[in-house]
Formats: C-alpha cells, sequence, structure tokens
C-alpha cells in the first residue's frame, strides 16, 4: 500500500477527515452536519464507509465483491477450475464446475421450505469431502464486526438445514467480517480454516481498506 494511502486510512481511523460532522462540531465552522448523499444521518467516517444507505447500491457493493473476487479465485485454483493469474484480473461466473467441486457466486438456493435467507455470495459443493460451504462477506463498520459475525451465523442456520436434506452433504456457514477499516474479529482465522483453499487475512484487509479509502475519497471530493 502507497504511503499516502496509509496515512489516509490512518487519518480515517483517527476520525480526523473532513466530514461535515467534523467541519460543524468540531471546527464548528457553521457546516451542515448532514450526510450529503442521503440527507438523514450526520455524516461522519462511519457514516461514509459503511451506514449510508446511497453508497450502500454502488460504492459498499464494489468493496465487498472485491473480497468476494479474491476469495472466488482462490477457491477456483484450488479445486483447479478456470481463473485468472491474478485475483484481480478473475472473472467470478455464476456456476462454475467440474468433478472435484461446484462453486456458485451470488445465486439463489431453491428449497421445499420457504427460506428468506437462501443466497449467500458464495456457494461451494466439496463432493470429495461431502461439504457445502456457505460463505458470506460483509464490511461493517469496525464497532459491529462481532455483530455481524453472529448475524451471519444466526442468518444462515435454515438453509445449512435445508441444504443437508436436499443434497445430503454436511453445509457449514463460514462469515467472512472485515471491518471497513481493517478490523477483525479474533474468530475469522477460526473460519476460513474451514475452508477447503488457504486464505491470506492481510490480502482481505488490504483489499478492504482500498475499497474504503477510494470510497471516502470519491464522497469527500464530490
Amino acid at each position: 500500500m502507497k504511503g499516502e494511502t496509509e496515512g489516509f486510512i490512518l487519518a480515517a481511523q483517527d476520525q480526523a477527515l473532513f466530514t461535515r460532522n467534523f467541519l460543524a462540531n468540531v471546527i464548528k465552522n457553521g457546516a451542515d452536519p448532514l450526510c450529503r448523499f442521503c440527507r438523514k444521518f450526520n455524516e461522519d467516517i462511519d457514516h461514509l464507509i459503511s451506514g449510508c444507505p446511497v453508497l450502500a447500491k454502488t460504492e459498499y457493493k464494489k468493496r465487498h465483491d472485491k473480497v468476494g473476487q479474491y476469495i472466488h479465485w482462490k477457491l477456483c485454483k484450488q479445486f483447479e477450475l478456470p481463473c485468472a493469474n491474478k485475483w484481480y484480473q478473475h472473472e467470478t461466473e455464476p456456476v462454475v464446475e467440474n468433478e472435484k467441486a461446484t462453486i456458485l457466486w451470488d445465486f439463489d438456493v431453491h428449497t421445499d421450505k420457504t427460506i428468506k435467507a437462501n443466497r449467500p455470495d458464495i456457494i461451494v459443493k466439496d463432493y470429495e469431502n461431502r461439504t457445502c460451504f456457505l460463505i458470506d462477506m460483509s464490511n461493517p463498520s469496525d464497532n459491529n464486526v462481532s455483530v455481524k459475525e453472529i448475524e451471519k451465523l444466526s442468518k444462515y442456520k435454515d438453509l445449512e438445514i435445508e441444504i443437508t436434506k436436499m443434497w445430503r452433504i454436511k453445509a457449514v456457514t463460514v462469515p467472512v467480517i472485515i471491518g471497513a477499516l481493517g478490523v477483525i474479529n479474533k474468530n475469522v482465522e477460526k473460519h476460513i480454516r474451514k475452508l477447503p483453499c488457504t486464505l491470506n487475512i492481510q490480502e482481505m484487509q488490504k483489499i478492504t481498506l482500498m475499497g474504503t479509502a477510494q470510497i471516502l475519497r470519491k464522497t469527500l471530493s464530490n
């Protein structure tokens, strides 16, 4: 990571960037503290990087999908499925499969019982080990990392049960939660060790931080 980007991220972690809330309540220059995009909440760092409903549809999704792109690439390499030489050149196809595994990207699972949470980010059917991994990612504010982990594990419990019955393989939920400013829960390593591929936590943190830096630069210059 370039020194300029690292310094920018450190300033964000220290809440020392010129958001509207900072201008209004710290510098007290009479600025309007409301978010320039949604106009509903005060515009502080946490709001811009993970809490704005307007940015969620575009900027947050791009950052989220970059982390998913890396995980998908590592899985494809592990199961000898088609993939690019570098993760950032990799195309996440909706379905890729061979005799070893099937990998589904952003795919609805149709079950006999109606389940609302039926679309984890990545589904991996590992035929050799008779296991199905439900991988779901999130980049919340650093304060909500632990809460998001518990939420993901609870959210897909019903889908785990249905998949185990339908496909007759063990289903396991794997939450991958990286805070928007880099914080991780102590359980992240335990969760990703369940996967058949080896993920680099530092690489996923870097991808997340680069995405956050891009979001902040775009929004604060608007």
